[in-house]
């Protein structure tokens, strides 16, 4: 599966944004991750197909939403009340293979997913 990420920009704190990822063809799982330079890429939020179970990292909750467009093979990431320390590139991802009982168990892994787009940039002022 192919993916392309877009809808990164700059924003103020406590503002919105919303990234979506074009992918080439039906994911068993989604996931968006972030990566701060130095830093190890990390879950932001996970969706499984058709999209009724979402995960997201604990920081997030609350202010970000996770969805798919499964005719349009779309997958977005709502962000609100944004914060300084959300500027990351956001990196869409995608598991084409597996089950959704292990899926479930490991979203949050990197190592899961087979697919990466290219990571689109979020930079949220103070």
């Amino acid at each position: 599966v192919q993916l392309v990420e877009s809808g990164g920009g700059l924003v103020q704190a406590g503002g919105s944004m919303r990234l979506s990822c074009a992918a080439s063809g039906l994911a068993l799982g989604n996931g968006w991750f972030r990566q701060v330079l130095g830093k190890d890429r990390e879950f932001v939020a996970g969706i499984l197909y058709p999209g009724d179970n979402q995960y997201y990292e604990d920081s997030v909750k609350g202010r970000f939403t996770i969805s798919r467009d499964n005719a349009k093979n779309m997958v977005y990431l709502q962000m609100n009340n944004l914060k300084p320390e959300d500027t990351a590139i956001y990196y869409c991802a995608a598991i084409t293979i597996g089950s959704p009982e292990y899926f479930s168990r490991n979203y949050y892994r990197v190592s899961l997913y087979d697919s990466w787009g290219q990571g689109t940039q979020v930079t949220v002022s103070s």
